[in-house]
């Protein structure tokens, strides 16, 4: 069995392949990963960073991806604005979304962490504080983080995922993988 952790980039589709317009020219894993068959346990956003893990373990990738299962997944998330304790404690209780209620997250606010520059940067206002959580959720809904906080009122400006059940980005370069 082979499974590989990857920080993925901003901008890299989670895919070996870009099935989008003829001629795109979209980042994919094979631009950073060259080892045969095999694909991302679940999904990262495009617009998202961090930890993908990659298997070639068809029962370790639906243990992972796969909410009956709840694998936590931690995100450490840029948000728009100031969270106040009702905002934490709604993501903590779980929040209503057009497909229904989520599991409860484990949140907190946290210092801003020493991650890699993003590239593009997150726009920035002067006007318009942000703060950093840490966000823990047993499900993994189609951009479940984001709209999550948004529906609390947090925009979300950066999303990267720290971890995966007990694999995480530790010692982990930006673009770079290691079998784990």
């Amino acid at each position: 069995m082979t499974v590989i952790l990857f920080n993925k980039p901003f901008g890299v589709l989670s895919q070996f392949t870009d099935k989008g317009t003829e001629g795109s020219k979209r980042e994919t894993l094979s631009n950073y990963i060259d080892v045969p068959k095999v694909y991302p346990a679940g999904r990262l956003d495009r617009d998202s960073e961090g930890l993908l893990v990659l298997t070639d373990d068809g029962r370790l990738q639906a243990k992972i991806a796969h909410p009956k299962f709840k694998k936590p997944k931690t995100y450490l998330v840029q948000v728009e604005g100031r969270p106040s304790e009702d905002q934490i404690a709604a993501l903590r209780s779980g929040v209503e979304l057009k497909d229904g209620m989520t599991r409860p997250a484990k949140t907190e606010l946290i210092d801003p962490p020493d991650l890699w520059p993003r590239t593009p940067p997150v726009r920035f206002r002067k006007t318009v504080p942000d703060a950093w959580l840490k966000l823990t959720i047993t499900e993994g809904r189609n951009r479940q983080v984001r709209r999550m906080t948004a529906h609390v009122g947090l925009p979300c400006l950066r999303l990267v995922r720290w971890s995966v059940g007990d694999w995480t980005l530790d010692g982990l370069a930006y673009g770079a993988w290691r079998k784990a």
